[in-house]
């Protein structure tokens, strides 16, 4: 797959080692720990769902010599710049273009039907944060853009100007967690009739104008929760995500195993009662036998969410807020295709 190096009229003009400089993966030694044992195997098939810059396929792309690595991303831009990075292993990467709810079907086309390892690194990520005309930042003055495909839907900027208070308010509330979603919402109503929003800096501003000064005081920057909110209401997020993990864990083959790593309660209560799930068992209560249809298909790896080490925060403080939740595929189940690992390469 070639993608065009020239986005939004720009050539990129970044190294495969300065894409390694600018991006830190979260927690990476712990996650190819928790994959390794289902891909350091011959014909091992790979899912990077979220690729960003590449940090986490590089690393395990080393670990597992034998692995073939699907790299999917919506942001042309990231697939470009880890091609860069990754461009050593050869025919061993292979980038999709793709939103990550959409990244198990892309796979199919491509004769891709299991899969022996999948990870997912939600959120925003360090080359959208670090471009600082994509809007993603609430420190930087941008266009209210945040869309994660450049290519494609509405701009942030066009949810501040053209949504009802309202549904303002809800996408506040719900997404960004924000406890003044309604004095904001009718703020920015207010303020859009005098001027439509364009830029960051103008919404910061009302932000700090109408949050209350204590509460900005104890609940960090007044534009995190509004941002936040912005941003999953634009790139439709969390609906992409409720969609994108079962198909993931479908996908799995016997053995196979998933690693989550999410950054806000939304995602991790998604990611959590998800894996759970399928490591109960449904078996109905005072049933003397388990059936093999109640088993649970899923074993946790992980006891409750991990987190970063101080060390890792201290040298990479977006890690802070990274909860990494994993599981592995232990039975079958009719919900999709399912093949033992023993199979060898499924494409």
């Amino acid at each position: 797959m070639t993608i065009d190096t020239r986005i939004a009229g720009k050539e990129l003009g970044v190294t495969a080692a300065g894409a390694a400089d600018r991006h830190v993966p979260v927690l990476a030694a712990r996650i190819t720990e928790l994959l390794t044992p289902a891909l350091d195997q011959p014909g091992a098939v790979f899912l990077d769902g979220t690729l960003g810059m590449g940090g986490h396929s590089e690393a395990i792309l080393a670990a597992c010599p034998q692995v073939t690595v699907y790299g999917v991303d919506r942001d042309t831009q990231a697939l470009t710049l880890a091609g860069e990075r990754l461009a050593p292993y050869g025919d061993r990467f292979r980038p999709v273009h793709a939103v990550y709810d959409e990244a198990i079907d892309a796979l199919a086309e491509r004769g891709v039907t299991a899969i022996d390892g999948a990870l997912f690194d939600l959120g925003v990520s360090s080359l959208q944060l670090d471009e600082t005309d994509r809007g993603f930042a609430y420190s930087v003055d941008a266009p209210l853009d945040m869309r994660m495909d450049q290519s494609t839907g509405p701009t942030a900027a066009d949810v501040l100007n053209g949504y009802a208070a309202a549904d303002l308010e809800r996408i506040l509330r719900t997404y960004g967690e924000e406890r003044f979603a309604r004095r904001i919402a009718a703020a920015i109503v207010r303020e859009r009739e005098r001027q439509p929003f364009t830029d960051s800096a103008r919404l910061v501003e009302l932000l700090r104008q109408t949050i209350p000064a204590a509460s900005q005081r104890t609940g960090g920057h007044p534009g995190k929760r509004t941002f936040q909110a912005l941003r999953i209401e634009v790139n439709g997020e969390l609906a992409a995500w409720e969609a994108a993990l079962p198909a993931a864990v479908d996908a799995l083959a016997v053995g196979g195993r998933i690693a989550v790593l999410s950054y806000h309660s939304l995602e991790d209560r998604i990611t959590k009662r998800a894996l759970a799930a399928g490591a109960t068992s449904t078996a109905p209560p005072g049933l003397p036998v388990e059936l093999p249809e109640h088993a649970p298909y899923l074993a946790l790896l992980t006891r409750g969410a991990e987190q970063p080490s101080q060390e890792e925060i201290s040298n990479n403080p977006r890690a802070a807020s990274a909860r990494l939740r994993a599981a592995e595929r232990i039975l079958p189940t009719n919900r999709g295709v399912q093949q033992s690992r023993s199979k060898g390469l499924r494409r």
